[in-house]
């Protein structure tokens, strides 16, 4: 992960029951994982690395596939579940999607023995943390943002979508930390060796972010209580770290939370909130 801005772990409070902290496992087109935790309760956003690759990239930070409670899955395209189901038998761990991408994943995550089905806009909870799936754009059957909260704070997740709409930014506008696409550089990706129908793919509605799509879409959710931004999903063909940082802050001054890139060959620091 390359850092706009170091994180340490915050100070001891009193009172003060969990801290939820967050380390971007894989980020890309070749596969993505994200682990969240407040302490007690641990989960995986999404699996899409190898098993073992998964289980290798938590043992670099000091995490174990024991201390996971549940894998949640944001929609079925491979990058996304490739670990899914083999992680699942091997560690008999609960997976929570939603029914459509169920259906649309079934051959690719094989048998699941524990499975439970969300829908959008309805919150479940896995022991301490409250989940709330939210739709985004993307060319997937049912494909899905979160936001994860406890004691009062709430991470947000929006990554895979072409466009943010309205209801992507009001469940991003109250998050402490946010994770979020910036997928390509607009000329790079004009200029680069993508065929003509994925460029349009990339840049429709149903497609991915842009950097300046991510900008617009911070600065229409920034707040004082916003501590880490967090890009996500860039192209390694169509956007580097350094362009992807360089366009989402141009428009920041007063208030700038902790910004960093999310890489996909290795796993980020972990990040305390």
């Amino acid at each position: 992960m390359i850092r706009a801005n170091d994180s340490q772990p915050p100070a001891p409070q009193k009172n003060r029951t969990h801290i939820l902290k967050l380390c971007m496992l894989a980020s890309g087109s070749k596969g993505n994982a994200i682990y969240i935790s407040n302490g007690e309760t641990s989960i995986l956003i999404d699996a899409g690395l190898t098993g073992i690759e998964i289980e290798r990239r938590m043992a670099s930070q000091g995490l174990a596939m024991t201390e996971i409670s549940a894998i949640i899955v944001s929609h079925e395209h491979s990058d996304h579940i490739r670990g899914v189901g083999v992680l699942a038998r091997k560690h008999d761990l609960p997976v929570f999607i939603s029914s459509k991408t169920r259906q649309a994943a079934a051959a690719p995550l094989g048998r699941i023995d524990k499975i439970s089905l969300f829908s959008c806009g309805s919150d479940f909870t896995i022991e301490g943390l409250r989940i709330r799936p939210f739709s985004t754009s993307h060319d997937a059957d049912d494909p899905v943002g979160f936001t994860i909260g406890c004691d009062g704070k709430k991470i947000g997740i929006a990554t895979d979508l072409g466009i943010a709409t309205a209801m992507v930014k009001e469940h991003l506008k109250e998050c402490c930390c946010i994770v979020m696409e910036a997928n390509h550089d607009l000329k790079m990706l004009e200029d680069g060796p993508y065929p003509w129908p994925l460029k349009q793919r990339i840049r429709s509605r149903t497609g991915h972010l842009s950097n300046e799509s991510s900008k617009e879409l911070l600065m229409d959710v920034i707040h004082d209580g916003l501590k880490h931004v967090i890009l996500a999903h860039l192209s390694e063909t169509n956007n580097t770290p350094e362009k992807a940082l360089s366009v989402v802050t141009e428009r920041l001054n007063r208030h700038r939370p902790k910004l960093c890139v999310a890489l996909q060959h290795m796993a980020g620091p972990m990040i305390f909130l």
